[in-house]
């Protein structure tokens, strides 16, 4: 392991209790936007690429455990212990449309092209609300054998949902249209995290405190790829483009590794003072967030390690930085 000068992020102070979610919005004709979920029950937006606080959605009564953006990045959803989600005008952030659950919501979800909105949690079912009639009742999917901790749609015209629950291992496929079980996507421990990439094609999850599996969406059968990590890994993202995956867990710091054979290790990144409950590529693959137990959200640039003079060609190496400075890019209004 080589010591190098070290990657320094940009620091988003604003939060006061632990960052549960955080996900990137899709490239707009206003750049992209990155919005947080967080124990302190008030989710911000913020700049995908500086990191600069844009908002607070004030509503909430509670924890707040998912957040989401719409393709357009015009809406924004949350769920919360409160027992509701909420859909929120993203530019004005003005609350749009409650939505009513009867325990806590631990997952929000938007479709990418049919105007649907999944919510899951302690139910142990899922709701597909219609967006632009959010009054209307929901369809349920039911029969999920505990909460239900995250969803996702996938396939053609969102055809199909894939949900994870918090304490049994696998993954569930829905048939969206009849809300039946299509097939289980086995996993050696209970699902920790689900993310899917900005083209729809990839699904990331990580199980057994150190197995991150990429999954191809076109099949959903075995994963593509399948990579054991040397720390415990709550939250892993993957990203095409770069061909790198991302993740982090108790030991605080943020691990970058090449997406080739054994998943090699090229940056470990410090900075967090907390466990890191949530990681997420950029839709352009130029940088990655972390979110921890410690309250900030850090921007990360993906090419960092190319970018610093002296490397060798060719050579697998591995970057390790200091503790970040108390640099906060955006602040709590």
């Amino acid at each position: 392991m080589m010591q190098r000068k070290c990657q320094q992020p940009i620091v988003c102070h604003g939060h006061s209790r632990p960052i549960v979610e955080v996900n990137y919005s899709n490239v707009t004709p206003d750049g992209y936007f990155l919005v947080s979920a967080s124990k302190d029950g008030q989710p911000m937006l913020r700049s995908g690429t500086t990191g600069d606080w844009i908002g607070t959605f004030i509503g909430h009564k509670g924890c707040v455990w998912s957040c989401a953006l719409d393709p357009s990045a015009t809406l924004a959803a949350t769920g919360s212990a409160d027992f509701s989600a909420k859909i929120w005008d993203a530019l004005t952030g003005m609350e749009k449309a409650t939505l009513q659950h009867k325990h806590i919501v631990r997952t929000c979800c938007f479709s990418p092209c049919s105007g649907k909105l999944v919510t899951g949690g302690h139910e142990k079912l899922m709701r597909l609300f219609d967006v632009e009639r959010p009054e209307a009742a929901p369809v349920e999917l039911t029969g999920a054998p505990s909460a239900i901790k995250a969803a996702v749609f996938v396939g053609p015209s969102d055809s199909l949902l894939v949900s994870s629950t918090g304490d049994t291992a696998g993954l569930t496929v829905w048939d969206v249209r009849g809300g039946a079980v299509v097939r289980s996507m086995p996993t050696d421990g209970p699902v920790t995290s689900v993310d899917l990439t900005h083209d729809g094609r990839w699904l990331t999850t990580t199980d057994n405190r150190n197995t991150i599996r990429v999954w191809d969406t076109l099949k959903l059968d075995a994963p593509a790829k399948v990579f054991t990590v040397s720390y415990p890994a709550e939250a892993a993202s993957y990203c095409p483009s770069k061909n790198r995956f991302v993740a982090g867990g108790e030991d605080m710091w943020v691990h970058l590794h090449s997406a080739d054979g054994a998943g090699a290790e090229l940056e470990v990144n410090k900075g967090h003072h907390g466990p890191v409950h949530t990681v997420r590529f950029g839709p352009e693959g130029k940088e990655y967030a972390s979110g921890s137990e410690d309250g900030t959200i850090r921007i990360w640039q993906t090419d960092w390690l190319e970018s610093q003079a002296g490397l060798a060609d060719g050579a697998a190496q591995v970057a390790v930085n200091a503790v970040a400075p108390p640099y906060a890019n955006g602040a709590k209004a």
